[in-house]
Order: C-alpha cells, then sequence, then structure tokens
C-alpha cells in the first residue's frame, strides 16, 4: 500500500471532523452506556459486563461497570444482557439506483434523493460507511460524501470505475457509468481526472463476464495501477479468473473486489498473497434467499415485495440455484484457505446495489459458512473494513472513536445470525428511530 499523500490527509481531517461534531445541536451530553458483553473491533476478547462513555459523538472511555465513572449529569443506559458490537462498514458496494418502494431500477433512477434513502437504509441495519466501486455518476457520490446525512451511514467513493467501453458493469442500467479506456495515454488521463475529484481509490474490473466481453488487458491496467499510486491512491479490480488475480498482483495492485472464482487457488497465488498482501472484499456469490432470511429482509420492504419473495421461494426447484452454490463453495475454499494462513487482509463487501443493507448479515454468515470463525468475520467487517476504506474513526469501540455501534438481543460470537437481532443503532452518537425507519420503508 502507498502511503497517504497530504491531499487525502486534509480529507481525512475533514472526515474526522464531519465525525467529531456530527449533526445535532443536542451534542455534549454525556451517556454512560453499562451491563453489556463489548465486543470492540479488534483482536482481543469481548469485555463482560462493560462500561463505555460516549461524550460530543465520541466514545470517551472504556471499561468495566463499576469502575469507570461518569460525570456529573452523565445519562446511563442499562445493556444488562445485551451485546454492543461497532457498527460495520461495508467496504463494496453500489448505492444510489434502486427505488426500494417500487422495486425500479435504471439509469434515471441515480439521484442524490436516491443516494441518501440507501445511506439511510444501510444505517439502520447497523452499517456506519460503505465505499461505492465504480458506477456512480456525476458529482452526486461527492456532495454526499462531503454532507453526510443525519442518521444515515458515511459514503466513500471510487467515481466511475474504469474497463474497455461499455465491458466492466454487468448490469445494463450502468454500463455506461464507467469510463471506457482503449489506449494507455486515456487510461493515464482518467485516472487524472479521479485524482483531481479525489476518489478514495480507483476500480477498474478484469473480466471477461464469462466470454460475453472482452477483459481489460494487461497494458492498459497496468499503466491505471501506476498512474493511481503516482497520486497515492491505491488501484482495486474487480476480478474472476486466478491468472488474472496472479498477473494482477504482478501488477502491483493494492485490492481485489471479490476472490478468485474460477478454481481452487494454488500454492503459486498464496506464496504472491504473502508477500503483496493485498486486500479482499470477498463478496461470496448471493445464494438464494430462504425463508428464514425473510424476516431480516421484510424489515424494510412492502408487504407486497415480501409476498413476492415468499411466493418464489415456495416455487423453487431443487437445483434453483445451482450454479451460485457451486460458485460459492470454491470462494468458501479459497477464503478460508487465505484466512487461515493470513497471508491477506479480508474484510466485508457485500457488491449489492438493488438490495440495500440487509446483505451485510447475509455475508456475515456466508463468511462463516465458508469456515471463517464469528469472531475473524466480525473484526472483519468492523476494524478491517474500516482500515480498507481508510475511516478511521470507525471500526472499534476504543477512546477517541466515532460512537458507531450496534446493541444486540444475542450473542453474535455464538452464532453470527445474531447480528441480526438489533435492539438498537448509534450513528454518530445519535440513537436512530429504528421503529419510525421501519414504518417509512414498510408502508
Amino acid at each position: 500500500m502507498r502511503p497517504l499523500a497530504t491531499l487525502s490527509c486534509c480529507l481525512l481531517l475533514v472526515l474526522t471532523y464531519a465525525l467529531t461534531q456530527s449533526v445535532s445541536q443536542n451534542a455534549g451530553g454525556a451517556i454512560l452506556f453499562e451491563g453489556a458483553r463489548l465486543i470492540t473491533g479488534d483482536a482481543t476478547d469481548p469485555i463482560e459486563n462493560s462500561a463505555f462513555l460516549v461524550e460530543n459523538n465520541l466514545i470517551s472511555r472504556v471499561g468495566k461497570k463499576g469502575q469507570l465513572q461518569a460525570p456529573a449529569g452523565a445519562r446511563r443506559v442499562d445493556l444488562t444482557g445485551k451485546t454492543v458490537m461497532p457498527a460495520i462498514v461495508d467496504a463494496h458496494s453500489h448505492p444510489g439506483y434502486t427505488i426500494v418502494k417500487t422495486n425500479r431500477t435504471e439509469k434515471e433512477t441515480y439521484t442524490r434523493e436516491n443516494l441518501v434513502d440507501h445511506m439511510q437504509r444501510l444505517a439502520y441495519y447497523g452499517v456506519a460507511a460503505t465505499m461505492s466501486l465504480g458506477v456512480d455518476r456525476g458529482d452526486i457520490p461527492f456532495q454526499v460524501r462531503a454532507n453526510p446525512t443525519p442518521g444515515a451511514a458515511l459514503l466513500f467513493t471510487s467515481g466511475p470505475g474504469i474497463a474497455l467501453p461499455l465491458m466492466g458493469p454487468g448490469a445494463e442500467y450502468r454500463k455506461d457509468a464507467a469510463y471506457g479506456v482503449t489506449t494507455e495515454a486515456e487510461a493515464r488521463k482518467v485516472v487524472q481526472e479521479l485524482a483531481a475529484k479525489k476518489v478514495d481509490i480507483v476500480k477498474f474490473w478484469v473480466d471477461d463476464r464469462n466470454g460475453t466481453v472482452q477483459k481489460l488487458p494487461p497494458n492498459l491496467y497496468r499503466v491505471i495501477i501506476d498512474e493511481a499510486h503516482k497520486h497515492n491512491l491505491r488501484a482495486i479490480a474487480h476480478i474472476f479468473y486466478l491468472a488474472d488475480a496472479k498477473e494482477l498482483m504482478r501488477a502491483g495492485v493494492d485490492g481485489f473486489a471479490h476472490g478468485v472464482r474460477d478454481k481452487d487457488i494454488d500454492d503459486e497465488f498464496m506464496a504472491q498473497l504473502k508477500q503483496r498482501r493485498v486486500f479482499f472484499t470477498p463478496n461470496l456469490p448471493d445464494r438464494p434467499i430462504g425463508a428464514d432470511d425473510l424476516p431480516l429482509i421484510a424489515e424494510s420492504l412492502p408487504a407486497a415485495q415480501v409476498q413476492q419473495l415468499r411466493d418464489e421461494i415456495a416455487k423453487r426447484k431443487p437445483d434453483d440455484g445451482a450454479e451460485q452454490i457451486r460458485l460459492f463453495k470454491i470462494q468458501a475454499r479459497n477464503l478460508k484457505k487465505i484466512n487461515d494462513a493470513h497471508v491477506a487482509t479480508i474484510g466485508l463487501g457485500t457488491d449489492s446495489g438493488t438490495s440495500i443493507g440487509w446483505p451485510v448479515h447475509t455475508e456475515l454468515a456466508d463468511m462463516v459458512e465458508a469456515g471463517m470463525t464469528p469472531a475473524e468475520v466480525i473484526r472483519a467487517a468492523t476494524k478491517t473494513s474500516a482500515e480498507i476504506v481508510k475511516a478511521t474513526p470507525l471500526g472499534t469501540i476504543a477512546a477517541g472513536k466515532s460512537a458507531d455501534f450496534i446493541v444486540l438481543d444475542a450473542n453474535p460470537l455464538e452464532n453470527i445470525r445474531n447480528t441480526r437481532r438489533i435492539v438498537s443503532v448509534y450513528i454518530r452518537g445519535k440513537q436512530l428511530d429504528r421503529a419510525g425507519m421501519k414504518k417509512e420503508f414498510t408502508e
């Protein structure tokens, strides 16, 4: 990874200011949260019967109940029997397109209003920030990034990604959102334009979409990576094939916005990972929604859409989704091998765009099914993803961090699906009105 330039440091200061100043006229009231099992997001064991103090929207102290004294006038919140974990960071998403209430997705539906709605839906499900990778349009994402909405997730963006013309994003409605380049000069110019827009990362595609398009060739992606590094930006590649992943690491890529999906990874690839230590957002292939997922999904969809999903599940044949499951098993084996060897940085990314918010919880469960422990997955989804996105005030519950956390009714270290049992969500120090949000989402 390349060091941040002065410009990037300035952006981090702006983000930190936005988090610490957060959007409420009532900021400043101290709140002492006591009694919960506290998962801090780092590699340490949870703190049983914990206490942590929130002041001015920041976590100021963390300790044990009875040992941490609150300032005079502090409000106390009893969380006995609950579990607290850091809010999630989704390091790979594609928000802004789908109008969720009407299930309408097209080029014209990418609007500021819709993007803000998606940030609010993410927050509802316990997501503090997300990084949009490659299909954002115009100035909208940069405006939303610069002006965080109260009670909504923070947005990070790569701006438009890069591919051969109309050969990057798979969905038809967003194919023209990416830059199309055919020469090395064009590739350098595009990266320079992205740098001028102060993107958080540079995204490009190296995938033939099952032979339906041409992949971005090595001479072009080498230039993209080189130019990104000249501007102290990281470069992340959408991949499918093992051979491409190897060549991309030789070219100096910083991260992969998917795992290898065509075959099991080999010793050569593992040796490259050990040397390069790139980061991954696995984005395990979406498997068919199950009936046990419907309660989670139903919290943010109108009843008619939930019934439609229920009907689709009832009509499903035994072999439906077989290809998705096959791809899942390949990536699951690869993810476990990489995680067990500790040769790469593993975060969480959903690759979601038409489904908003709830996919983070299915991705958490998929990563555990792939062979990671719940503790490893929670750390990947919080501290590590915050580091990938460079949202350093987020990801852990520690002194000086932004007060972004989830209160759960059960322990996700025992069962990762307990991340769905949300009692409350705090974003930048403020508790969300989840009951009101749910009513608005579902009516």
